[in-house]
């Protein structure tokens, strides 16, 4: 079952970490797997959600989402965003971006370095959002209830995370902007290029959120209409349109499921930026990392258990606030590399270590009630 479902991620893992090392020895295998296990772990909570949508569909569906689905992943959103970022803030074509990070990795270190303040602030605030949005959400299951049941109560103030944000956003620019850490241990006034960056890493923040929600609402919808036509289908004693209804349902699922992927993979993408500037590294491990998320999802669909290890999405999501101050701090300071990505392994694994003892705790609680039980009926 584990080789069956994880086989090609276990292929790509093998090849990524090679490619690493003939492409920068040692010290590039070592980024790599940082990056994947970064990435896994940002995106549970990601195979999380996606599996629980996946199950309500047909093969077909799951076969597309898991096709075509991955092509989108991993080659447009762990492969081309990269470049697409780095193009846009050092100001260069895609094409010259992708030639001088293969071919003059100094001169595209100093480029990647100069633009890093916008880099920096643009994916600050996108992980800021994430992680604001989730702090502030009152849930049934809470990991650290200290923290999160007094968040929860805040978090019905309307635009409280927007608000917060802006106001990190300001002190930021404010403080980190004016003296932004440039190639060769310069510093550079870059206020308003960290304002604006920022600002648009909030708008982007916004209008995915928006598109996930607007296919979620048009996913009701035709779940909703499904169920009436199924009832209006057996009162007049007519055959049943399902698989027509399911098609449409099914196709706004996808759409849904391709939007939601995208969003969550900005926060691994983003969050490589403070592991490394190195693009071919980058593209190499987020594409392991993404293969294994997908793995994950099919595994949870066909296990049927999408909630063993309940305090994994907070730990995912903590490490994602960790990784939104690194961002905004790094504008000014530099912050080594494998401190930045053992926070986010650390949170993760401190969460996993706490389901463990909820589970444990909750199987001893259920054989203590059991043997009461035994007891009181004289067995």
């Amino acid at each position: 079952m584990v080789l069956k479902t994880f086989g090609w991620s276990f292929a790509v893992t093998a090849l990524g970490l090679v490619a690493a090392v003939l492409f920068g020895g040692w010290t590039a295998f070592g980024i790599v797997a940082i990056l994947s296990i970064l990435e896994i772990s940002l995106s549970f909570d990601n195979a999380v959600v996606n599996a629980g949508i996946l199950k309500k569909m047909n093969a077909f569906w799951q076969k597309i989402f898991l096709t075509i689905g991955i092509l989108i992943a991993v080659f447009g959103m762990r492969l081309i965003f990269p470049v697409v970022i780095v193009a846009v803030s050092a100001q260069l074509g895609p094409i010259e971006a992708v030639d001088l990070a293969l071919s003059d990795k100094d001169r595209y270190q100093e480029l990647v370095t100069d633009a890093h303040p916008s880099i920096a602030a643009f994916g600050g605030m996108f992980l800021l959002m994430i992680f604001l949005d989730f702090i502030f959400e009152d849930r049934d299951i809470k990991w650290l209830g200290w923290l999160e049941r007094p968040l929860a109560k805040l978090g019905k103030i309307d635009m409280l995370s927007v608000c917060i944000a802006l106001i990190v956003l300001l002190i930021s620019a404010t403080f980190f902007g004016a003296h932004a850490h440039q190639h060769g241990g310069a510093h550079a006034d870059k206020t308003e290029t960290v304002f604006l960056s920022g600002i648009a890493g909030l708008i982007t923040y916004m209008i995915v959120g928006g598109l996930s929600g607007f296919f979620e609402d048009k996913l009701e919808e035709e779940e909703e209409r499904e169920h009436e036509e199924e009832e209006k289908a057996t009162r007049e004693g007519k055959p049943k349109s399902a698989i027509a209804l399911a098609g449409k349902a099914a196709f706004f699922m996808f759409l849904y499921l391709e939007v939601l992927d995208a969003s969550f993979s900005f926060d691994g993408v983003i969050g490589a930026f403070a592991i490394t500037n190195d693009i071919v590294l980058m593209a190499l491990g987020l594409g392991i990392g993404a293969m294994y998320v997908r793995s994950l999802t099919v595994y949870l669909v066909r296990q049927g258990t999408l909630d063993d290890y309940v305090y994994l999405e907070h730990g995912a999501h903590y490490a994602i606030g960790a990784l939104a101050m690194i961002l905004l701090v790094t504008i000014q300071y530099e912050i080594n590399e494998i401190v930045t990505g053992l926070i986010g392994v650390v949170l993760i694994g401190w969460s996993f270590w706490s389901s463990v003892r909820r589970n444990k705790a909750l199987a001893a609680a259920e054989g203590n009630a059991d043997t009461k039980t035994e007891v009181s009926s004289g067995v």
